[in-house]
């Protein structure tokens, strides 16, 4: 279905315009069914990202600046991030022994079973849409994407 029958619209649509709605409406049917994946396990699209981000650090604490410049959603808030997780026990947060200004968080064995848990389903998930797509084409659309995003 093409995005003037998604969206209902009665006029033409220029190329660009078009370009645009698209990554819109398929950010949120890709979001909306990633949300429902995460839903039983009460977890947010952000705090699996941050707990990616510390599985990632092979054990070795993150500050809050190093959280904040992987996540894919640049405006979260990583402090309530944080926060969520500590109430859930997938993380631990403590002051830096060397610089008391600085937070160090790390995932705890809680976070990483959970992560370990939901890593087939999150794999399932992306060969959802993969699946859509040759390698070739799959290939072509991250080198488009790479290059739509690199505005100057």
């Amino acid at each position: 279905m093409n995005i003037e029958e998604v969206i209902k619209s009665t006029v033409s649509l220029d190329t660009a315009k078009k370009v645009i709605l698209n990554f819109m409406y398929t950010q949120n049917v890709i979001g909306d069914k990633f949300h429902e994946i995460l839903k039983p396990y009460d977890i947010s699209r952000e705090q699996y990202n941050v707990l990616r981000i510390l599985r990632g650090q092979k054990g070795c604490p993150a500050n809050l600046g190093i959280i904040q410049e992987r996540m894919l959603a640049k405006n979260s808030n990583t402090t309530r991030l944080i926060d969520k997780l500590l109430l859930k026990e997938y993380v631990t947060r403590e002051v830096c022994p060397e610089n008391r200004r600085k937070i160090e968080v790390m995932i705890t064995q809680k976070g990483l079973d959970i992560l370990t848990e939901l890593d087939p389903v999150v794999v399932q998930h992306e060969m959802l849409f993969a699946n859509n797509l040759t390698a070739d084409e799959l290939e072509q659309l991250n080198v488009l994407l790479e290059k739509y995003r690199s505005i100057k």
